[in-house]
């Protein structure tokens, strides 16, 4: 075999042409003392606070706090596995996780590995967990409603696109409920929702997975668990991966959701950490930065100006009280951060008020910006309505006579009260709240007794959507409850009581 001394010299002369230095620096130090999830480590004098470093055998860590002579990093996996001596290298980058659609319809840990068994999530770009929020320029006014389906929140404290809405409440008065129904609402409406489960029993996610897979609304749906079985560092940084995930939808011009399940547990795991680093406690032992772990987050929601894509990222943070304890330190961290809140009370519960919100509480610093004209005309009076008929309802607890004016405004308002009721996994469409609302302010169901309104308001609903649909259709076209609609709703609502009356006889 001959040799062409010419062909060798231009392979040569394309390598050198190509040739590209590049020299890979990683500072390595040495593990010190590790435990309960902290490895302490010397030898990183140059690394940044929130950097991600490595473990031998690919664990990851994020530098949590530099120290003079060393650096404490919480360790994002097994840390049973790092032992005294270990090497731990720098990478010069900030933590990241994948994001992008292949993650739609998974269930993932706040690193991105996937814990469904559907095999590895083929994402191919990365964002910082940590991203600096939107400042005043790159904002806008929210004005575009996002419908929860619910009738007490979207007629009472409606949620606009790019709101942070706190929902808040004892354990099981229906929290995690309220915000399953809004994503399950979301069908259709192009928003992308991320479910954080954070602290959570697994058992509850699992069955979360299961109602959402049902009602088809995992087609949409990214959920991030780190359940009470995963270490506190997880627990930690599961509401930043679900943020930094819906972002990446929000910069690109779309509309997300991301529900914050909850955030009491991250206080808990983010004081956990800092007391074993040695941070000073402060109030009920948390850290004295932990406002700014719940406000850095939260102030990434945003309705984006039309400069950069005018997209939104809606947040629904939920937090646990003690026994209605609305004011320790975390809720009232919380209440102070958002735009308002959805406050669920126990005995409204018991009582089978359900969704059980507190009208007088919770409120919607948006307001009736983020509602349809049609919604916002019905429920202007409506919690006027119902604080008249809470003060109405204390006074005839005393068993006094009423005359029959009053007694009229009583029965009305518990016909309100049955209206507002609605069962779970069943959102209803903004054209049917309105319709509710209105026969039921309008007195159209104050012949019904108080134990069938629930089922009065079903049928009404099929009649309007089977034999009234131009009067439903015209309100969903225009949003507004003009003269020439509510006309038309007036004689629907007159002709389905006539009906209703002829078939209960």
């Amino acid at each position: 075999m001959k040799f062409k001394p010419d062909e060798i010299a231009s392979v040569i002369q394309k390598e050198i042409e190509d040739f590209r230095g590049q020299i890979e620096t990683a500072e390595v130090g040495r593990v010190l003392e590790v435990g309960d999830g902290i490895a302490r480590c010397y030898g990183l004098s140059s690394a940044m606070s929130g950097e991600m470093v490595e473990f031998p055998g690919g664990i990851r860590g994020q530098v949590f706090n530099l120290e003079e002579n060393s650096v404490g990093i919480i360790i994002l996996g097994d840390y049973l596995k790092i032992a005294e001596g270990d090497e731990v290298r720098t990478t010069g980058a900030l933590l990241s996780v994948p994001v992008g659609d292949a993650l739609v319809g998974r269930v993932v840990d706040p690193l991105g590995n996937p814990l469904d068994g559907k095999g590895p999530i083929l994402a191919t770009a990365t964002r910082p967990l940590e991203y600096a929020a939107p400042g005043i320029a790159g904002r806008q006014p929210v004005k575009q409603p996002l419908q929860t389906g619910i009738k007490a929140i979207d007629s009472m404290t409606p949620i606009g696109r790019g709101q942070r809405e706190l929902i808040i409440g004892d354990r099981k008065t229906g929290k995690t409920a309220v915000a399953i129904d809004t994503i399950i609402n979301q069908k259709g409406s192009g928003v992308i929702c991320v479910y954080v489960a954070c602290g959570q029993r697994a058992s509850n996610v699992a069955a979360v997975y299961e109602k959402l897979k049902e009602h088809g609304a995992m087609d949409y749906t990214i959920i991030v668990s780190a359940t009470a079985s995963d270490p506190a560092p997880l627990q930690y940084i599961a509401p930043y991966a679900g943020c930094a995930m819906a972002e990446h939808f929000t910069y690109n011009g779309g509309h997300t959701l991301v529900v914050y399940d909850d955030l009491t547990r991250q206080a808990q795991a983010y004081r956990q950490l800092s007391l074993l680093v040695r941070r000073p406690p402060g109030r009920e032992a948390y850290p004295g930065d932990v406002f700014y772990c719940h406000s850095r987050l939260l102030e990434r929601s945003a309705k984006l100006s039309n400069e950069l894509g005018g997209g939104s990222l809606t947040a629904l943070p939920i937090i646990e009280t003690l026994d209605g304890e609305v004011s320790a330190y975390i809720p009232t961290n919380v209440i102070s951060i958002t735009d308002g809140q959805i406050y669920l009370e126990p005995s409204l519960f018991l009582a089978g008020i359900r969704p059980a919100i507190n009208v007088g509480i919770s409120v919607s610093r948006v307001g009736g910006n983020a509602q349809t004209k049609a919604m916002k005309k019905i429920a202007g009076s409506l919690r006027l309505d119902l604080a008249a008929f809470r003060e109405l309802e204390a006074f005839a607890a005393l068993g006094t006579e009423l005359d029959k004016a009053t007694q009229k405004q009583l029965d009305r308002g518990y016909v309100m009260v049955e209206l507002l009721k609605q069962s779970q996994f069943g959102p209803l469409h903004f054209a049917d709240q309105v319709i509710s609302i209105y026969a039921g302010a309008k007195g159209y169901f104050d012949d019904v007794p108080r134990a069938k309104v629930s089922s009065a308001e079903k049928e009404l609903l099929t009649f309007m959507r089977e034999q009234k649909s131009e009067v439903r259709d015209k309100l969903i076209e225009t949003g507004e409850l003009s003269a020439d609609v509510e006309n038309g709703l007036k004689a629907a609502l007159e002709e389905f009581k006539k009906q209703y009356a002829a078939g209960k006889k």
